[in-house]
């Protein structure tokens, strides 16, 4: 571990994040059974989510991106405050979302992991080349509360595995960095994940003995069509992936947000021996009311455009286990629902 993240971390914990601990998980044993996600959020909106989703009651809550808006910030009247991103003010960022009056109760009874994607990395769109990203990186860690000998600590980058639950009803949460690494589209063979990363989650992939995998995308790894950022504008990453999740033929959930949308979207029509889904929630505190509609070969179900978050329910007392992917709204009613075997 660097001695500048230690600093750092003793920095934002004494002059940032006042109470209660977020709820890191400590019980890595206990399956998984109803997984919660969401993206998109800014800590100046309001945040009615939390206590619905604490009404779940679930064993795990995984950030999938966007979780602060270190570049964008308005006051209530609408205009927007000008403000320099540096370290000082991405930690008043992230304090500001720890001490949230609804998170704050939520992030005490709930263990919490995740990744980030542009907005929390530090500026929109932003990849490699983004000055202060080990400054974001521990600032993220930290707000997440990851522990010091974690050996996401270690490493250049925010991605990670955890396993939870015993073999037969192991699930592996592999949260992937598509930020720190990412070099401009603008190159001959745009890469995503660069090589260190990649080679992690080739031995992570390759070593695991889950039996479900859930791999968490700040964008959308599956849909290809529309103009955003995705995997498909990586096609060399994407394809790697693709083939390397095929060849664990290991079920696996593929979870993202950045859209201000909700979506699940399955690739039926590749080498796997299972379905492969991507199921987007975003967002928060925010989504696009003024959504125009886009293609998406690849989506089942409507597109749900208000405020919600993901669940994962995992019944794993069937001889074939059961999951359920859902997206609720605001009302807790889902919104769009998938099941799977």
């Amino acid at each position: 571990m660097r001695i500048s993240s230690f600093i750092l971390t003793s920095f934002i914990l004494v002059s940032g994040f006042q109470g209660a601990s977020a709820k890191f998980p400590d019980d890595f044993a206990k399956p998984l059974e109803v997984i919660a996600f969401g993206s998109c959020n800014r800590d100046e909106l309001p945040q009615p989510l939390w206590p619905v989703i604490a009404e779940e009651n679930p064993d795990l809550w995984i950030w999938a991106g966007d979780n602060i808006y270190a570049d964008w910030h308005e006051r209530p009247d609408g205009q927007r405050v000008k403000f320099t991103i540096n370290r000082e003010w991405v930690t008043k960022r992230y304090a500001a979302q720890f001490n949230q009056s609804g998170y704050a109760a939520f992030r005490k009874e709930t263990p919490i992991i995740g990744t980030w994607d542009d907005h929390d990395y530090g500026r929109n769109n932003a990849g490699a080349e983004f000055a202060l990203k080990e400054i974001t990186r521990d600032l993220a860690l930290s707000f997440m509360e990851v522990p010091i000998g974690d050996p996401r600590w270690q490493r250049e980058g925010l991605y990670g595995a955890y396993d939870f639950g015993t073999i037969g009803k192991m699930t592996k949460v592999i949260l992937l960095d598509n930020r720190y690494f990412a070099s401009g589209q603008k190159t001959d063979e745009p890469d995503l994940l660069g090589q260190w990363q990649i080679a992690w989650l080739e031995t992570t992939l390759r070593e695991s003995e889950a039996d479900l995998h859930i791999l968490v995308s700040g964008t959308q790894i599956i849909s290809e069509e529309h103009r955003w950022e995705k995997w498909a504008d990586y096609p060399k990453t994407r394809a790697w992936l693709l083939k390397e999740i095929a060849d664990t033929q290991t079920p696996t959930i593929l979870l993202s947000g950045d859209r201000h949308i909700h979506e699940i979207s399955v690739l039926q029509d590749w080498p796997g021996k299972f379905p492969l889904l991507d199921i987007t929630s975003s967002g928060l505190t925010h989504s696009w009311d003024g959504f125009p509609g886009e293609t998406n070969r690849h989506r089942v179900g409507e597109v749900f455009t208000g405020l919600g978050y993901g669940v994962i329910y995992i019944n794993w007392s069937e001889s074939t286990p059961q999951i359920e992917l859902v997206i609720k709204d605001i009302s807790s009613k889902a919104q769009i629902s998938h099941q799977i075997e």
